[in-house]
């Protein structure tokens, strides 16, 4: 039982998974500290209001915290322009300039692919066009 456990986490994937939680967490910490010290005080500057938390409006007696649901759309909002301007963005444009130099990869036609096109041809060549038969319209 303990060598089985020792082989489940010994495995690559989870390895790996392990230590992607961890980045994950440091990179959460780190766009946390990015949208709060940066982007939201360049809204509130615009805006001139740095917290929607106190935006509310009453029907019945009842409150409706409008301004927090603005608050968690400009959190997000923010974050993913974040993570896709800081991250993404640039391993894109990395990823473009390794490739430049590479020829694309040729496509690998799977066997049953290849023997059914080799198939069609050969069942094309024993009709022949004069016949009438057509391989596609059969």
């Amino acid at each position: 039982m303990l060598k089985g456990f020792k082989t489940f986490v010994m495995r690559g994937n989870v390895i790996d998974l392990a230590i992607a939680v961890v980045i994950g967490a440091a990179f959460n910490a780190v766009v946390t500290a990015l949208v709060a010290d940066i982007f939201t005080p360049i809204i509130a500057a615009i805006v001139g209001k740095p917290n929607f938390a106190d935006l509310v409006f009453t029907v019945n007696k009842s409150q409706f915290h409008y301004g927090l649901f603005i608050n968690a759309i400009i959190s997000f909002i923010s974050v993913a322009a974040a993570i896709y301007f800081f991250v993404v963005y640039p391993l894109n444009k990395l990823a473009e300039r390794r490739a430049r130099g590479q020829e694309p990869a040729p496509t690998v036609v799977p066997d049953d692919i290849a023997l059914l096109t080799e198939i069609r041809d050969l069942l094309s060549q024993q009709v022949g066009p004069a016949q009438g038969g057509d391989a596609q319209g059969a």
